[in-house]
């Protein structure tokens, strides 16, 4: 059978991360939502997305195809049904279709004339991109739990702190020395190359993925998500980092999310909760207005390849686009479009030259190169953007 994972609905809602991947590409937990679907169906999965974005993730299409909803996150029992799938079947979630089976032949898809299975097991769904840090806790246990079954950590040093050592997953080749690992909150997953330095201070749950550091003195709250080649430092609580991006000084950073390729500047804290106690409201590139979370903590969301100069102030509830550049005293606004420049004193437009050698030479220090498809891809979010620039 033939997997193909496609955005729905939630693409546009998981705005500025969706800008630069799709749905199925984010990482909460451990893995990204695609890994899961993959490592659970027992298959390699393509990708139905927005055109611009399907040069780098392309569809497959077989005679015969399941489609499936990227924003859910899989379990055994609804993978084990999804498996099971025939002609005109699809599995909904309510008013939401999860799965459907389709052939080569069909000329359209009409749900309405399929035999609907219902889904009533509890489920994971990535609906808002709040979503990936409030409910990082639960798919971070479901991947410690999936990933650890039948596999033994290697021993973790003497010379560390250690609580709850069975909740604690160490891979070969990883170095973990002289910190404090309490994992009795949540599990901590150490992968293979990352680097746990001496006097970090880390509560689970907690990932740290492949080549990725915790320097000296790190204080990490869980449930928390640092991806692979990240340097993170200071204070973090509860936040997703998908992978590439530098949080390496003292700084606060709580209730977030960063993409790829972001630099968070020495010093820089993110507020996460309002002085009044009130729930945050965020920016909704669906209704270009702010929309309720219902959280009383939501702290920074910012998109690929965004960076922020040294002592940087966020407010509650921050959205930064793709490729921005913040600096300057002061608060910057709390809805900053993609490719901006500036900040409390005002923005104008970051010029597509200039953020292409910036990724560049970031990239680069990683060893990947900055290609013409990266290029294709900002310049199409740089053109989709413009309206909320001012300049």
């Amino acid at each position: 059978m033939n997997y193909i994972l496609f955005d729905g609905p939630a693409r546009a809602a998981l705005l500025p991360f969706t800008f630069t991947r799709p749905v199925a590409d984010i990482r909460i937990g451990i893995l990204t939502i695609r890994e899961k679907w993959e490592k659970f169906l027992g298959y390699t999965t393509t990708t139905i997305t927005e055109d611009y974005l399907s040069e780098r993730y392309p569809m497959v299409e077989m005679e015969e195809n399941v489609l499936i909803n990227a924003s859910y996150l899989p379990t055994i029992e609804m993978a084990q049904i999804i498996k099971g799938l025939e002609e005109n079947q699809a599995l909904f979630h309510g008013e939401e279709v999860i799965a459907f089976y389709t052939t080569h032949a069909q000329q359209e898809i009409n749900l309405n004339s399929y035999q609907a299975i219902e889904y009533d097991g509890e489920c994971i769904q990535v609906q808002n991109t709040w979503d990936i840090f409030s409910k990082n806790s639960l798919a971070l246990q479901a991947d410690f739990d999936l990933l650890t079954k039948d596999r033994t950590s290697q021993p973790i040093p003497s010379n560390n702190r250690v609580i709850a050592p069975e909740n604690i997953f160490i891979e070969e080749g990883a170095v973990v020395e002289c910190a404090t690992l309490n994992a009795s909150p949540g599990p901590i997953y150490i992968s293979k190359g990352s680097t746990v330095m001496e006097g970090s201070m880390i509560r689970g749950g907690f990932f740290l993925g492949e080549y990725s550091v915790t320097k000296m003195g790190t204080r990490i709250y869980g449930p928390t998500t640092i991806g692979p080649g990240c340097k993170v430092g200071g204070e973090i609580t509860n936040t997703v980092i998908f992978g590439n991006s530098n949080k390496g000084h003292e700084g606060y950073l709580g209730n977030s999310v960063l993409g790829e390729w972001c630099n968070i500047g020495a010093d820089t804290n993110s507020s996460n909760l309002k002085n009044d106690y009130s729930t945050v409201k965020l920016w909704s590139y669906q209704t270009e207005s702010f929309s309720k979370t219902n959280l009383q903590f939501c702290g920074l969301m910012m998109g690929d390849h965004s960076k922020c100069g040294i002592n940087t102030m966020f407010n509650t509830g921050t959205v930064v686009g793709v490729s921005s550049n913040i600096f300057g005293c002061g608060y910057p606004r709390n809805f900053i479009p993609s490719f901006s420049w500036g900040g409390a004193s005002g923005f104008t437009t970051y010029k597509l030259e200039k953020a292409f050698q910036t990724a560049r030479v970031m990239m680069e220090r990683r060893g990947i190169c900055f290609t013409a498809e990266d290029e294709k891809i900002l310049t199409h979010v740089f053109e989709q953007t413009s309206k909320w620039r001012k300049n």
